[in-house]
């Protein structure tokens, strides 16, 4: 029995803000202003007044009111700041949707690698108990503060999705491996304590340490995880039709091509320029264009590429 995508549904705003209109950006050095421009990111995809939990609670709506169903569990990627402390942003969810009889939950700290991890643990769900039938999970993206200047790693941009696990669901998820490094874990702080949410900024402990060192540690991990993925499924490099990842810079695509021997799909760039970086919902984004394009066929072999400066890394292979 192979466990798959049901259904997915990206919620994406009609309103996008040119990058040098950002307020932020004259407050920046030349350092962070030479970043932006060479990012590869055009504009962000702006929601007013909607929150995170606000995003996934709609796509979860929309998704549901074109597939009716009860899933077995509800599972929100965590953004990066909760709407609530002490309060349960994914129960918020399961309320807006009326899926009471859901068991939801959260999967954090993990930052965009955590919609790979969702999926992985969607599949073992299903699997370890043949009464479930589904698992939806959801993610919304929004920037921490008033900031969407993340430097060194990219612009932030709003979105949200929902996507179902299901059971003989297509593509097929048939080999997937996932790794953290807890030695990163606080490259990248908010000191939210201290300050109201619109004065907080993010702070990168060491760029160089993010620019070299964990740049270093994701090429060797994600090229020994892509061999060991493949040979798990037996498939060959060459079998792959097509390799998508999170869109944080245009020069990521570059570097893991020439790396990895397998062409990342410009379906990525061009999402990249238009809507920022969408933090876990980048890689869901990317695969439902894909599935949505005639370029895919039944057999076909889909490569997921995703990492954060967590650090955690994840690499999945899908069955079309």
């Amino acid at each position: 029995m192979s466990i798959g995508i049901g259904a997915i549904h990206c919620v994406l705003p009609n309103k996008t803000v040119p990058v040098a209109q950002l307020p932020e950006l004259a407050m920046l050095g030349p350092d962070e202003t030479e970043f932006v421009a060479g990012s590869g990111i055009d504009s962000v995809g702006v929601f007013e007044d909607m929150t995170s939990a606000d995003l996934a609670a709609r796509a979860c709506q929309d998704l549901l009111s074109i597939h009716p169903s009860e899933p077995d569990m509800l599972l929100m990627v965590a953004p990066r700041a909760p709407d609530v402390l002490l309060g349960s942003d994914v129960c918020r969810v399961q309320a807006d949707t009326k899926l009471a009889g859901s068991f939801a939950f959260t999967v954090d700290g993990l930052g965009c690698t955590g919609s790979s991890a969702a999926w992985a643990l969607a599949n073992d769900l299903l699997l370890a108990q043949p009464s479930r039938q589904s698992v939806l999970i959801a993610h919304g993206s929004r920037p921490t503060g008033a900031d969407r200047v993340r430097y060194p790693v990219t612009v932030i941009g709003d979105g949200g999705y929902a996507m179902t696990m299901v059971r003989d669901g297509r593509p097929a998820l048939v080999a997937h491996r996932m790794e953290t490094d807890g030695t990163f874990h606080d490259l990248f702080q908010v000191d939210y304590k201290q300050a109201p949410w619109y004065e907080w900024r993010e702070e990168c402990q060491s760029p160089d340490r993010y620019r070299f060192e964990l740049a270093m540690h994701s090429r060797t991990r994600l090229s020994r995880m892509v061999t060991e993925v493949l040979a798990h499924a037996d498939v060959r490099k060459d079998q792959v039709r097509t390799a998508i990842m999170q869109n944080v810079t245009a020069s990521a695509y570059s570097f893991y091509e020439s790396l990895l021997g397998i062409a990342i799909h410009p379906v990525c760039r061009t999402h990249l320029s238009r809507y920022g970086h969408l933090g876990a919902m980048d890689v869901v984004l990317n695969l439902a264009h894909l599935l949505r394009s005639d370029e895919l066929a039944p057999g076909d072999h889909v490569l997921v590429l995703n990492n954060s400066p967590v650090a955690a890394w994840a690499v999945s292979l899908w069955e079309i």
